[in-house]
């Protein structure tokens, strides 16, 4: 039930070849804007494969809470929900009047990482920077979800600019402005980019967000299904600015606990301006693979959509970070806890179309 449990699936079948493409070049000028910049619309996946959710009440569950970010967002900017069209009158019967059904077969709801990555150029042009989803590693199956990106390519008609590169967007924290941060366990990595040095990792990577420079900690290998994540500890809310969530008494034996702090150190020492905020010590949901990161937030036109985990000082601090880092938007709080039980949150479930 949880992004912990390795989901082994039937992923593998039409992969794309990892040789022989034409890679994005960086002289198109295409890069990823900054998340905070104008949005055309927010794009979300909606969950239907009972071969990962299996329990049909938790499944119910999970797309109910997708239901709510979708209709918090929509306050904002149009909000597009990607699902096969058998899945529509059931997602219709959740959903508000804002936000629109496209009929794009998925299985799963993580549109961060099965969705498409937008970049812009000067001249305004939009386009699809593709890294292959693949299930992380082929853990979980991703027969529907790996086929997203393109898909939404061909229906808004944009350039599919190929990067040579699988992986997640939720492994690379970016701040639009030539800088992004990952972790190394979820790019180099032989469920991922087999046969790639981390330098080959990192000059694709580079090309495929339009950045310059990228600051590496290792990270967590083979512990949770996304082998660490980012964008679950650190976010950058404007340039070389940054907010990560740490755990107030870090567990010296916990890999992830280690993790994180060598994360926060890296970037320290790379000269950022990088504000801790702690994470809940009372939450909902006790379990140890419960994922309750305040950075796992959305930035949309006009807003921060968060979690709010049920511990009211810590929940407190947090949105007032969040009301600091991003000045005259209005922050919306929601129990998510479905999403923090199967390893993830709001960010991970959501994926921007920059305006142009």
């Amino acid at each position: 039930m949880n992004r912990r449990e390795l989901i082994v699936g039937s992923g593998a079948a039409g992969m794309i070849s990892m040789t022989g493409q034409s890679f994005a070049q960086t002289d198109a000028g295409f890069y990823v804007p900054p998340e905070e910049a104008k949005h055309q619309r927010t794009f979300m996946q909606w969950p239907v494969d009972r071969r990962v959710h299996s329990d049909p009440v938790f499944l119910d569950m999970a797309q109910q809470t997708i239901a709510e970010v979708a209709n918090a967002i929509s306050a904002f900017e149009p909000v597009t929900m990607l699902a096969a069209q058998a899945d529509h009158a059931g997602a219709r019967k959740k959903l508000s009047t804002g936000v629109e059904l496209w009929d794009i077969p998925t299985e799963d709801l993580w549109c961060r990482d099965a969705g498409p990555i937008f970049v812009v150029n000067a001249a305004g042009d939009l386009a699809v920077s593709h890294i292959q989803f693949n299930g992380w590693g082929e853990k979980q199956v991703n027969r529907r979800d790996r086929q997203i990106a393109g898909l939404v390519a061909a229906r808004l008609g944009l350039d599919l600019r190929p990067t040579g590169l699988r992986g997640e967007a939720g492994g690379v924290e970016q701040d639009g402005h030539g800088l992004l941060a990952a972790h190394e366990s979820s790019w180099v990595n032989d469920n991922r980019n087999p046969g790639l040095s981390r330098d080959e990792v990192e000059s694709r990577l580079l090309t495929a967000y339009g950045a310059d420079r990228l600051i590496w900690s290792d990270g967590v290998w083979g512990k949770d299904i996304t082998d660490y994540h980012i964008d679950s500890l650190a976010r950058f809310t404007g340039p070389s600015r940054v907010l990560l969530n740490l755990p107030s008494d870090p567990d010296m034996n916990d890999p992830f606990h280690l993790a994180a702090l060598d994360t926060h150190d890296r970037l320290v020492s790379e000269g950022l301006d990088v504000e801790v905020i702690f994470e809940p010590n009372r939450r909902r949901v006790r379990s140890i693979d419960f994922v309750a990161s305040y950075a796992n937030y959305y930035v949309c036109n006009g807003g921060v959509i968060a979690a709010e985990f049920g511990d009211p000082e810590t929940d407190q601090v947090a949105a007032a970070a969040l009301a600091r880092h991003y000045p005259g938007r209005e922050i919306v709080t929601l129990n998510v806890d479905p999403l923090g039980e199967m390893g993830g949150g709001i960010h991970c479930a959501t994926q921007q179309m920059p305006a142009t």
